[in-house]
């Protein structure tokens, strides 16, 4: 009984170390706790610590109690691509790069983070490049 026990314990333990490593979690929050559902209303805000909840075993924010009950009721409309990582680099080089929570784009209704730091925007390099290209090898850079 004690072993099944503590086989338990580590496999409930490795699903949700694997979820949280699929989520760009760095400020604790995804999207660096800027409110996910807010970019689809093509405004940029940060969550508050009072609307706040947790999902596939990582932590968001919201700015308002609505956002947080439109999120509740279809999380996956609003997570971001490619667990909140950079959409470029994932595409480019199939890397986690963190992002600004500031360059994002909405993309056939799914919501893109960038990197944009240090003289580097690569929201732009996205659209230069062909973002039609990049979505794919990056869909299939994250399934890896």
């Amino acid at each position: 009984m004690k072993n099944i026990f503590i086989l338990l314990l580590l496999l409930t333990s490795s699903v949700v170390l694997a979820q949280k490593s699929d989520y760009n979690t760095k400020k604790g929050y995804v999207a660096d706790g800027y409110d996910v559902v807010s970019y689809f209303n093509n405004t940029v805000e940060k969550g508050k610590n009072e609307f706040s909840t947790t999902y596939d075993g990582v932590k968001f924010k919201f700015s308002s109690e609505k956002n947080l009950a439109l999120f509740k009721e279809n999380p996956t409309k609003y997570v971001p691509q490619y667990g909140g990582y950079c959409a470029y680099a994932m595409g480019k080089k199939g890397e986690k790069v963190n992002i600004d929570p500031e360059t994002y784009e909405i993309r056939e209704g799914k919501l893109y983070l960038f990197y944009n730091s240090w003289g580097t925007n690569t929201f732009n390099l996205w659209l230069k490049e062909g973002p039609e290209k990049l979505k794919k090898k990056a869909d299939i850079n994250w399934g890896k």
